[in-house]
């Protein structure tokens, strides 16, 4: 099935368009690339103009940015918590912006679109203190 973006019939009022036409190239679109955690895997696409853009369809490791610190660090993902984009996800697994995400350094949120922009950036909500877990 091909994803088109181009005019579908009706105006934004409810009137009709002529669509005497046929469907051009610059509006096919892509299926979505669903991230999942696992081994490092990306996908380059071309893009309009000569450009590409980089899609990451599995990963491992997230960069995290501590606010407190302003320092990155690069941590292991270990599951995922919560996605208010649609619960199923979290059962599939697939990262979306947004998404809450059990690090190594604690749970943290990600701020990027790793389908669209190919890495997972996240900032952290909660640091793991160790004295408080043994308590």
């Amino acid at each position: 099935m091909v994803i088109w973006h181009g005019e579908k019939g009706k105006k934004p009022t409810g009137g009709t368009i002529n669509i005497a036409r046929k469907k051009r190239k610059f509006e096919l679109g892509s299926l979505p690339i669903w991230t999942k955690i696992g081994q490092e895997k990306r996908k380059i696409a071309d893009t309009k103009g000569g450009g590409y853009k980089v899609k990451a369809s599995s990963v491992e490791f997230v960069n995290v940015l501590d606010p407190s610190t302003n320092e990155i660090k690069k941590v292991k993902i270990l599951h995922i918590l919560e996605n208010k984009a649609n619960p199923h996800f979290v059962r599939r697994g697939i990262i979306t912006k947004g998404t809450v995400v059990k690090t190594e350094l604690g749970n943290v949120r990600i701020t990027s679109r790793p389908s669209q922009h190919g890495v997972v950036n996240a900032i952290i909500l909660e640091k793991e203190n160790p004295e408080k877990t043994r308590e």
